[in-house]
């Protein structure tokens, strides 16, 4: 067998032998998911993850998955917490512990802190007779499933299965909040995340930036007012100040004849394609694809039609949509 094949039945393995024991997790889960849930929902403080080393490493991801749901959450280092940053708990919190063999002695100031002070104390680990388990007020017990590695001492299924508890119990929260994308959004405002929930309002121009005259605006002035915004193209609005139609560069090339001689109004293309703000500017991003245009003007509904705001290609490429 080449040394290909060697690695690909060992990742297979590894593979399958992790499922099952998510399998395992899942199948074991009891009335102590739904208690963890409850009083995770009634903390009146944050959440406090803890762990050390591997189940360290899962505990920070946990509680950042937790802070980015909507649930206020914090990772704290059991062992800097027994040099000062105990300071960081109090009654209001509730205490999230990781440990696969629940008898990690680094967590033991943390442990005796938390019932010191009566902070509610959720324990994960794979021992049910554990120090941590017998502390806990919530105490979740992980299947005893194979580690991975075959010889039983690397973290792997274990680290797994704590890492798809910390997923099913930020979205069981975010799932009882009502949390939304647009929720989601406000917590990841960066990366390419943040640019695909955006709103079109987010990355639209507004204001004086915007490039309007009205529809008797001789074309002279209507020429400065591209020139000056520099967008490409204008709005034209009626008595009422909505709008009535745009002019693009294609509108200027089908009136070159006479064009100083004639007004807005006779040159525009009439109703153009608008946009709302609380669009998503991805949604934007396809209207000016499929259109072939660079930008769109923004119109509120909720505002009698009027004109808010105007977004372009351009301000949507810097976000990295597109």
């Amino acid at each position: 067998m080449d040394k290909a094949q060697i690695f690909l039945d060992t990742a297979r393995r590894v593979i399958r032998t992790e499922a099952e024991g998510l399998t395992q997790l899942s199948d074991g889960l009891g009335k102590e998911f739904a208690q963890a849930v409850e009083l995770m929902l009634g903390a009146r403080g944050r959440i406090i993850v803890s762990g050390m080393g591997k189940s360290g490493h899962i505990a920070r991801k946990i509680a950042s998955t937790l802070a980015s749901t909507g649930t206020p959450a914090q990772f704290v280092h059991p062992a800097e917490a027994s040099h000062g940053d105990l300071g960081m708990l109090t009654a209001d919190d509730v205490l999230l512990m990781l440990s696969n063999s629940g008898e990690t002695p680094e967590l033991a100031d943390m442990i005796a802190y938390s019932r010191r002070f009566n902070i509610p104390m959720i324990g994960v680990a794979s021992r049910v007779d554990s120090t941590l388990l017998k502390q806990s007020d919530v105490a979740i017990t992980l299947p005893r499933a194979a580690e991975a590695c075959g010889t039983g001492v690397v973290p792997t299924t274990s680290t797994t299965m704590t890492l798809a508890l910390g997923d099913a119990l930020a979205v069981a929260l975010m799932e009882h909040r009502q949390f939304q994308p647009a929720d989601f959004r406000n917590f990841h405002p960066g990366g390419k995340l943040g640019a695909q929930l955006s709103r079109v309002r987010d990355l639209m121009h507004r204001g004086e930036s915007l490039p309007l005259v009205t529809r008797s605006a001789p074309m002279g002035e209507t020429l400065l007012e591209i020139s000056r915004k520099g967008f490409g193209v204008v709005g034209v609005t009626d008595d009422t100040g909505l709008l009535s139609g745009i002019i693009t560069d294609g509108d200027l090339r089908r009136h070159m004849d006479g064009l100083l001689s004639l007004t807005a109004g006779d040159v525009m293309t009439l109703a153009p394609r608008t946009i709302g703000p609380d669009a998503l500017a991805e949604a934007a991003v396809g209207v000016m694809n499929e259109r072939k245009i660079t930008c769109l003007f923004v119109i509120d509904p909720a505002d009698s039609g009027q004109i808010v705001g105007l977004i372009h290609i351009h301000d949507c490429l810097r976000v990295g949509l597109g």
